[in-house]
């Protein structure tokens, strides 16, 4: 029995520490508008989907006096326990990374229907989440055709983090863009896997190789830090690479031919900025080419290598997928 009151006395004990360390991390806060970030496996210095988030984190906790903390989970096991966290503290906004992490914000977001949740890359229909998506195959399309005006061996290749559907957008974009140009190019496309699809840069490099060794001349990456591995490669063979999410052409400078775009800083930072601003409000945000959501880099160490047919050409792709001449969708399912 007194060992049954002993631990009783503990819990509460530890559940009143825990009421009180979010209530004094508020209070620290002054009533600031605070924003509690997720990242996705593999963490900042991705140089890729974590850091664009991150950079739009910054730039409200710069631009709009936001307060703002951010975990990096070793492992999607540890989503639900930073997300509880940051709902238990009273975050404002809590903002979850990635694909991997649809689950735990739905499991997180019934436990604390009145905490409000960002979920980034995945749609999710309740009362406390606005979830923002993007339409990668429209970028990935300009990328694919600029790959397939660029090809000098009519071979192009796509390497991606897991065989998931979102990944394959990706990848499914970009081989359709390609063939736009040339239906004759050949595709490969290979997943990483593994424990760490997202962090394996020796496996990414591996499997651009390969791909190397069967003519591809042109490789896009949707793999975060396994796309690394895709850089080494692509330099040591010189061959083009094609960078994904933020702005990765000064990685290898002119052996990454160019990076599609896919602008979670401008998401995130738009969201934090309307949130605060106008107050919460649930649903789904898409961000495409039409709206600058998505897109290519401005070419800074390649354009010299591209010729100005070329480039008109593909300016051309660009405003005909605006104005709905070219249907992505309907290209894509060309290659079953």
């Amino acid at each position: 029995m007194k060992k049954m009151i002993t631990l009783i006395m503990v819990i509460m004990a530890l559940l009143l520490t825990a009421c009180g360390g979010a209530k004094e991390e508020k209070a620290e806060d002054n009533g600031a508008f605070r924003v509690g970030l997720v990242l996705s496996t593999g963490g900042l210095g991705d140089k890729s989907f974590n850091d664009s988030a991150y950079a739009g984190l910054k730039e409200a906790e710069e631009k709009l006096g936001v307060k703002i903390k951010y975990v990096e989970p070793a492992n999607v096991s540890e989503f639900d326990t930073f997300l509880r966290q940051f709902a238990e503290a009273d975050y404002d906004l809590i903002i979850g990374i990635g694909f991997q992490m649809r689950d735990s914000i739905v499991k997180v977001a019934e436990e604390y229907p009145e905490v409000h949740f960002l979920m980034v890359d995945e749609p999710i229909d309740m009362p406390n989440v606005i979830s923002a998506t993007f339409n990668e195959p429209e970028g990935s399309f300009v990328a694919g055709s600029l790959a397939g005006m660029m090809t000098k061996t009519n071979t192009i290749g796509f390497i991606g983090g897991m065989e998931v559907p979102l990944i394959k957008r990706f990848g499914d974009g970009f081989m359709a863009g390609a063939k736009y140009i040339n239906p004759e190019i050949t595709t490969f496309d290979a997943y990483v896997g593994g424990n760490s699809p997202f962090n394996d840069p020796a496996r990414g490099k591996e499997m651009a190789l390969s791909m190397i060794d069967s003519k591809a001349d042109v490789i896009y990456h949707a793999a975060a830090g396994s796309g690394m591995g895709v850089f080494e490669a692509a330099k040591e063979r010189g061959v083009y690479a094609v960078g994904v999410d933020s702005n990765q052409d000064g990685v290898v400078p002119g052996t990454v031919l160019t990076s599609m775009l896919k602008k979670v800083d401008r998401a995130v930072f738009a969201i934090i900025k309307e949130t605060k601003e106008k107050g919460f409000t649930k649903g789904q945000k898409d961000f495409n080419l039409a709206n600058d959501g998505v897109g290519i880099t401005d070419l800074q160490y390649t354009k010299d290598q591209i010729s100005e047919d070329k480039l008109k050409r593909l300016d051309q792709i660009k405003a005909d997928i605006i104005s709905g001449k070219i249907d992505v969708k309907a290209e894509m399912s060309k290659l079953k």
